[in-house]
Parts: structure tokens; sequence; C-alpha cells
């Protein structure tokens, strides 16, 4: 039998403008064979999908949208990183598809001038061909191909219109590999600076200059990447360039700088200049426009959309709607999960004999993927909003209403839907900081999103409120106070976040208010196959990514409350009473009054053992060692144990009290027979040792609790995520931090004023 041919695989970047249907091309060629990751190194994202036809396997690279591949940031450099060939552990690029917006042609070319400079066989896809039409633009293709000098094709990717031409034109261009058309001219004088460059440059290390950054052996540098170095100060490029450079490579710039300026070609003027005079030459008589533009139906809902008042107060409501989804929509699965959660842990528990392998399953495997997986509902019905909003173009008009008001803590209006999103839960919060290309402001709202008041706390504010502030009324019951307490706490939140913000911004993350610019794109319906391969895409990485961490540190801190398990020493005390209650139950009536009683003593003989088991263990003697520094913020030690056992998730504190304080673990708060329960067991609760007997939890206890918890990073998820999204421990650790001092100080402040008020 003959051996099967082998297949080439070739790779293809697809780059575009933002706003041109780069995403829904990409989904239209490649269906679901594809996958994501990150670029080696960074936090961009990296889709790959694979693409058969004529017999030739094509991997498609998906890169970020750009308006330029001046290398300012990290989506900018990896662009250059993926076309140069020296992305780490990505092979070298075979093609590129380049898609433009038909109906803004003159912008999208200059991106296409700098691709063609790279050398690579290219193919210009014009999408939107419908939404020019209906402008009244008629487009000549067949002579831009001929004056671009590359295939061009018209498509409608969100219709799958002409994706046949372009796969065809895309096998063409790989199987016989034409030479690029034509590409900018720039200024005598500037190429004689690029030529004085090469030649500090060299080809590498062998010649004393730094090598082409990205590569690890001596590389010679391309005529595009040393304009590109002239063009482009206090670049990622520059940046690499220099590290690696003996130090003439900074003067060199400098002085060729200052030389184009004395010479009216200052950089990087002259690329703007350059590259549109090129598009302009180009599209002559290539672009057919009306004599006057007809309002379109876009102009027309944007007059109102884009409105100061209405605008607002149609966003709000939008913003109402997908606050209320989140938390109603995903409360059914969210207890389904919980449930089943629950259910698993019981038939571990029937099926296993009592002991560490038992308890590992139940309490640290089990309720670790279980806290992990509960926030998934939230985070696919956030991303599937953000997804519809963002492809049917309303999020850039959000983005654009809400500048006026960020700009005033030094961000820009894109920083306002993961924030807003930090609500439900600060992990896809921080997940939608993506849509902000600035990185220090993308680092800002990542840094502030997790004071929001998450869903995560509720627990905490519901179980105290209910049991220490007064159920008083006010303006003939209109207001109540445990509401305006629950209210100051989500104020406290936004409060400190503005002014973290504002800290941040003049400090460690310093940086001049962004400007903001961003590109109004038409309205389209939103295309189900994108929207839903964003979700899918979301909720895979949030589960690899954020709940091995999470199930990791679960595991840890059920180990810190089980060892040392000694139960002779913890249990002798009890034994002969529980053994006398057994005997005495076997014998009483069935479901008499009696039976009860003895059932109820010997669960509080259980939940006795167990509080006893995680007194004695590593996370109670950590307990009674922090005490002294919890102390002046009102807690005992036992308080302070359910805070550090909370650490992978604020919420677990409910249960950790309802164990420390033998409440049980099962206490159901949202009943009022189990809330009753838990709410006595915490007001009955008295220092240990103390003669005569005072009580561990008081108004100003609670309150210090409370704010501790609105203002603390107690969420491993939250801490992964940011690892993930920054790709460095610095910053999840920065953030844990200040987050925990400011929640020390605030607990301290508020017990101090609040105890000496109550005296």
């Amino acid at each position: 039998m003959p051996a099967a041919a082998q297949t080439t695989v070739c790779t293809v970047a697809l780059l575009g403008n933002p706003n041109t249907g780069k995403s829904t091309l990409f989904s239209a060629l490649v269906g679901v064979r594809q996958r994501v990751g990150n670029y080696p190194g960074v936090t961009v994202e990296k889709t790959v999908g694979r693409l058969d036809h004529a017999g030739m396997c094509m991997e498609l690279v998906d890169l970020p949208g750009l308006y330029s591949l001046a290398p300012r940031s990290l989506d900018e450099m990896v662009a250059v990183d993926v076309l140069l060939g020296t992305a780490d552990e990505d092979p070298p690029v075979d093609a590129v598809i380049c898609i433009v917006d038909a109906s803004n042609l003159r912008r999208n070319l200059y991106l296409v001038s700098q691709v063609l400079e790279f050398g690579l066989p290219t193919v210009v896809a014009v999408n939107m061909m419908d939404v020019a039409g209906r402008r009244g633009v008629s487009l000549d293709l067949e002579r831009l191909e001929r004056q671009l000098g590359v295939p061009v094709v018209g498509i409608q990717a969100h219709r799958k219109i002409g994706l046949e031409r372009l796969k065809g034109a895309l096998a063409r261009a790989l199987a016989e590999r034409p030479k690029t058309g034509g590409v900018p001219a720039f200024p005598e004088v500037f190429e004689q600076e690029v030529c004085r460059l090469e030649a500090v440059l060299g080809t590498g290390a062998a010649d004393n200059g730094p090598a082409l950054p990205g590569t690890a052996a001596p590389r010679p540098w391309p005529r595009c990447m040393v304009r590109r170095l002239l063009l482009d100060a206090r670049s990622e490029l520059e940046r690499r360039a220099l590290e690696q450079s003996n130090g003439l490579l900074r003067a060199e710039l400098e002085a060729a700088r200052a030389r184009l300026e004395a010479a009216d070609c200052p950089v990087p003027g002259i690329e703007t200049r350059t590259r549109y005079d090129w598009a302009d030459r180009v599209l002559g008589g290539v672009v057919v426009e009306p004599d006057e533009y007809r309002p379109t139906a876009t102009d027309r809902i944007d007059r109102l959309l884009t409105h100061r008042l209405w605008g607002t107060l149609i966003f709000a409501a939008v913003m109402v709607v997908v606050f209320q989804a989140i938390f109603v929509w995903a409360e059914f699965p969210m207890q389904w999960i919980e449930n089943g959660t629950l259910w698993l842990r019981d038939l571990v528990g029937a099926r296993l004999a009592p002991g560490a392998l038992e308890s590992l399953l139940r309490d640290g495997v089990i309720a670790g993927v279980g806290g992990v997986v509960i926030f998934l509902p939230q985070i696919l019905i956030l991303f599937l909003f953000i997804g519809m909003l963002e492809d049917c173009g309303y999020l850039a008009r959000a983005a654009y209403l809400m500048d006026n008001w960020m700009v005033r803590v030094g961000l820009s209006g894109k920083s306002f839907i993961p924030m807003l999103s930090s609500f439900a839960c600060a992990i896809p919060g921080i997940m939608a900081a993506r849509v902000i290309e600035d990185r220090r402001d993308r680092l800002t709202t990542i840094l502030v999103a997790p004071l929001m008041t998450c869903s995560a706390r509720l627990p905490v504010y519901a179980l105290l409120i209910a049991a220490f502030i007064p159920a008083q009324t006010y303006l003939g019951g209109l207001l109540n106070l445990q509401g305006l307490v629950l209210a100051a706490l989500y104020v406290l939140g936004i409060v400190t976040a503005v002014v973290v913000a504002l800290v941040l911004k003049r400090t460690v993350l310093r940086a001049g208010t962004p400007a903001f610019l961003m590109e109004l794109p038409g309205y389209k319906w939103p295309s189900p196959r994108t929207v839903l391969n964003r979700v899918v895409q979301r909720a895979w990485l949030f589960l690899r990514c954020a709940g091995t961490l999470i199930l990791a540190v679960s595991i840890l801190v059920w180990a810190a409350l089980y060892y040392p398990h000694d139960s002779e020493t913890v249990e002798a005390p009890y034994r002969a009473e529980q053994t006398r209650l057994e005997r005495e139950l076997a014998s009483v009536q069935p479901s008499s009054a009696h039976e009860r009683q003895i059932t109820r003593r010997l669960d509080e003989i259980d939940r006795k053992i167990v509080g006893a088991y995680h007194r004695q263990s590593i996370l109670g003697r950590i307990g009674r060692t922090v005490e002294p520094v919890v102390r002046p913020l009102g807690w005992d030690w036992r308080v302070g144990c359910a805070v550090i056992a909370s650490l992978p998730a604020r919420e677990l504190v409910v249960a950790s009290m309802a164990v420390i304080y033998n409440v049980g673990e099962d206490v159901d708060t949202e009943t009022s027979e189990g809330s009753g329960r838990f709410h006595a067991a915490l007001r009955s609760a008295v220092h240990e040792g103390s003669d005569p007997p005072r009580k561990v939890f008081t108004v100003p206890v609670a309150l210090s609790i409370m704010v501790f918890f609105a203002l603390c990073a107690q969420c491993a998820a939250t801490l992964a995520v940011v690892r993930r999204e920054t790709n460095s421990w610095r910053w999840p650790l920065f953030l844990f931090g200040y987050m925990t001092a400011l929640a020390y100080v605030g607990a301290l402040v508020t017990y101090q004023v609040g105890a000496w008020i109550g005296s």
C-alpha cells in the first residue's frame, strides 16, 4: 500500500483594523476548529484555527485588531513578532489575509501598507460590501487589485459571501508565492537615515549591534523594521533594541531624528503623510462616492443612543437588564451546581469510611471544584451580553457615553464596563478589561475592579446585618436601617475604588488622562457563531486557569483545617456521654419528643467535636497566633481563623464561622430556623476565659467584619485571574497587599469609632 502523501501545513496570519469583521471572518473560515491560548511570555491571546482547502492544510492565526503596526503596545508587538517569524514556539508566517472595511478603505489601507513591507504573500479581503452599497459607495475591486499589486476579494463575512473566492485566492498565493505589490516610498532624506541605522545595527552580535528583538541568535534587521525603529520613539521595539545595544544605538537614533526634524521631515508625522499619500494614489479611480451621503440607519439610531441625556438613560436601562440577568438568570444554574456539589459530597461520604481520604475528597476536592464552577453561570451570561453588545456595535457607544465620568479619575470610558461587571463577580470584570488597549489603564482597572461589591460578599452581609443591625424603619417604612447599611457597604466599595484609581494613576501607574479615541462601528445583528465562540472560550479559560489554582488552595486550606487529626485527644472528653446517648436513643420511642431531644444533643456533641478538631488544627493554631493582630478589630481568634479559612473565597467565612462556633456546616441561613440558630450562636458566643463572660459579637464588631470583607481581596480565583491577565505574580500580590491593608485599617477605624460611640 503506498504511503499517504504528507500534508504541508501553512501558517496564515489574519490581520485588520478593529470593527472590520475580522473575528467573524475567522469563525466563518475555521468554524469550531479553533483553540485559544496566550503568546509565550505575554497576556495577549492567540486564537488559532484550521482551514483545509484545495489539498492544503492552513493554520489561521487571528492577530489582535490593530490600526497600525507601530509597536507601542503588546498587541502591536505580538503582531510584528508573528509577521517577522520571531514569536517563540510559533512557526513563521507563510501568508497574510488583510481584512479591510469597504466603506472606509483609505484609513484601512494605512495598515495594509505596513503589512506589504514585510514582503509576505498577501490577500486583501474587502469586507462589508453590502454596507458600502447601502451608503451609495461603489468599488472597482479589479482596478484596486491592479493598483495594489496583490489579490483583492470582496466578501460579506457575516453572510459567508465570497469566502470560496477568498480561499481560492489564498491557496494560489501560498502555491505561487508572488511578490507583494508596491509599498509607500518615503522621502530620500529619510531613507538615507535608514541606511545609516542599518550600518549601526549590522547583522546582529557579529557586528556589535543588537540582534533582531525576539530572536535568540543574531539575525539581520529587515529594512521595514529599521524604518519602524526610527519612526517609533518610546515603542516596545525601541525598548527591546536598546536593551540589547551597547549604548551607541540610542545616540544614533536621537541624532537621526534631530536631523530629520531639521530637514522638515519629522517623525512620526512623515509616516502618516507618506502612507496616506500612497493610499490616495492606490484608490485613484477605485472608489466612487455619492455627491451627498444619505443618513443611514446607524446615523439615525446614534442621534438617540449617543445623546447626552437620552443615551445615558437608555444605557442605564440596558445595564439594569444585564445586571438583573446576571443575578436572576444565573440563580437557578448556580443552585443546580451547588445542589450537585452537595449531592456528590454526600455520595462520597456514604461510599467511603470516615477518614483523611473521605474528608479530602468531600471538603477539599469536591468543595474546591464546586466553589469554582458555581461562578460559571454568571461568567457565561456576562460574556453572552458583552459579546452581543460588542458585535452589534453598542458597546462602543456605551464607552463613549461614560468617558466624561471616567476621565475624572484618570481612566477612559472603556474602563466602565469591566468595573460595572465586577458588581456581579470581579473575575468576569477583570477578564472584560481586555478591551482596554492602554496597559496602565488596563492595570488600574484590574486593580480596582475587586473593590466593587460582588455577589460573594452578600452572604457575609446578609448574615451579620440580620443578626446585629436592628430592623428599624424610617419615612413611614420606605427606608430601613438594614437596607441602608447594605447600601452603605456598596457605596464604600465604589468610593474606595475611585480614590484608589486616582492614587494609582498618580503614583505607580503614573500617566496622563488617556485620550479616548474609538471608532463607532455600524450597527449589525450579532453573529451567533462569533458570540457563542467567545462565550465558550471565556468559560474554558476560566475553568482551566482559575479553577486549577483555587482547587489547589482549597486543598491546602482543607489540610490546614484537618491536621493534626488527633482523635484520642479531641474525642475522649465526649466519648462517654456520646455512648450513653446512643444507647438511650436505641431504646426510646421513634419520632417522640425525647428522641428529638437526644438527637439534638448528639448533633451538638458532633459540632463540639468538629470545633475541637478545628481549634487544635494547624489553621486553628494560626488563628490563635494572629489573635493579637486582630484583637484591635474587636475579633477573637475564632473570627481570625474564619477569615483565614475564607482566603479561597469570601463566602467561605459563613461556613467557617458555622463550624468554628459549633452551629454546623450545613446551616441554612436562608430559612428562618437555620438563620435563627446561626444568629443565636453568634449572639451567645463569648470570649474564651473572660470573667464575667464578654460577648464576641457586638454591633461594632459586626460592622468591622463587614467593612473588612467590603475591602479585602479574599478570593483566590480573582488573584488567579489577575495573575493570568497580567502574566506576573507582582500585580496579584500588590492587589492582595493593598486591599488587605485597606481592609484592616477600615475595620480598625470602624470598630474603634463604634466602640467609642457605644461607650
